[in-house]
């Protein structure tokens, strides 16, 4: 199987987050792999070792990434592409990012191409539809099983309070939902040999793009944090006053009643 992973560079969840005139600090913060890519990653390996075959992860972003494709080949990918955009786009959104990896996609003949469902910073979930869409392949988000007998695909995938089955064929993209697997760490033999893997690197020149090509669809406004919430209040004394001054407020001081 010739297998593809889109894997995005993310804040790690533990960080907290600095917003500074309009701009999310990134000075000294720790980066990870997106979680959801990593379940993309494991399902991605544990299909080539059943299947045989060659898994290759691919990045669009700047040269900071590199270290996110060495965690994937430490993880036991065979091979990592980044797509610096760095000197030529300023600012992205998802129709950026889809077409820059379906552009780099579109010659390689990949079987199945997977991704994380989500990304942790944007929420969005639309890079994967959108590059199933410009391939003109089909595609299956939220999974949380996947089967492959040779030839059919059956696919279990994840409902508001509910599941679906789902049977299709390759080349296929799927979004990887929690529960798909439990992704491995990358082990210290695995550490040393992604060291001599291949990490090609690519630019938007490379990929017959040029910059009008690739502006964003969508303008950020403004980015702002959330209001710090007030302290919560306890209160004492008999019920039947606990009541009475909850109720009270609740209408005198949240005024929603």
């Amino acid at each position: 199987m010739n297998i593809y992973v889109l894997v995005k560079r993310t804040f790690d969840t533990e960080e907290k987050i600095a917003v500074s005139n309009g701009k999310i600090q990134e000075d000294g913060a720790e980066f990870i792999i997106n979680p959801y890519d990593e379940y993309a990653v494991e399902e991605a390996i544990q299909l080539r070792d059943e299947h045989g075959g060659e898994v290759t992860v691919v990045t669009v972003g700047e040269e900071d990434a590199e270290k996110q494709l060495r965690t994937a080949l430490a993880m036991g990918a065979d091979k990592a592409v980044l797509i610096n955009t760095e000197d030529d786009v300023e600012e992205s959104d998802q129709y950026t990012t889809a077409l820059i990896l379906a552009e780099y996609l579109k010659d390689k003949d990949a079987d199945l191409i997977l991704a994380g469902n989500v990304a942790i910073d944007g929420g969005s979930g639309q890079v994967g539809p959108r590059v199933a869409e410009r391939l003109g392949i089909n595609c299956v988000t939220t999974i949380t099983d996947f089967k492959y007998d040779g030839t059919n695909v059956t696919i279990v995938r994840d409902m508001e309070g509910d599941s679906e089955t789902i049977q299709t064929t390759l080349p296929l993209l799927v979004t990887a939902q929690q529960g798909l697997n439990d992704p491995r760490y990358p082990s210290l033999p695995g550490i040393m040999k992604a060291k001599k893997k291949p990490l090609e690197e690519l630019e938007i020149d490379d990929l017959d793009l040029e910059e009008d090509d690739v502006e964003p669809k969508i303008e950020t406004v403004d980015v702002y944090l959330p209001p710090a919430k007030a302290a919560g209040r306890i209160l004492e004394g008999e019920l039947t006053d606990q009541v009475a001054e909850l109720a009270s407020l609740l209408r005198n001081e949240a005024k929603v009643i």
